[in-house]
């Protein structure tokens, strides 16, 4: 993976966002990508916990990105819904793992938030991209 083509914002005198960037400038073609949970292309879930259902989750959005001629370094947001908090928390060196497969260290600026339910019952997260593909 390249490094990150955008400049990453980060106030000097504050503290060092790990795992995430507070803001990224950008400049190019925009791609937005609907929320993605953790099924494959075939909407089989073929993973039941929730680092690998974020791995598809992120595959699923690199593969539609990759369709723009993106690469996951163009990815500048990423909002993510999560069923359960405390799952998360708990499975962080998994989730982490996963990320990192998917992403590389490639960290744009996040937001995740737990959600009461999702669409699909299986679902245990979603996540929503927003991408900038430097003209």
């Amino acid at each position: 993976m390249t490094e990150c083509p955008h400049q990453i914002l980060h106030p000097a005198n504050w503290k060092k966002a790990s795992g995430y960037a507070n803001g990224i400038l950008a400049e190019g073609k925009t791609v937005w990508i609907g929320g993605q949970i953790g099924w494959d292309g075939q909407q089989v879930f073929e993973e039941k916990e929730l680092p690998g259902q974020i791995r598809q989750a992120l595959q699923n959005i690199i593969d539609i990105l990759s369709e723009a001629e993106g690469r996951p370094e163009h990815i500048v947001r990423l909002t993510w819904y999560v069923t359960d908090k405390s799952d998360y928390l708990a499975n962080l060196k998994g989730v982490g793992e996963a990320y990192r497969a998917v992403m590389g260290k490639h960290f744009p600026a996040m937001t995740m938030v737990q959600v009461a339910d999702l669409i699909e019952d299986e679902a245990k997260v979603e996540i929503e991209a927003t991408a900038v593909i430097p003209a």
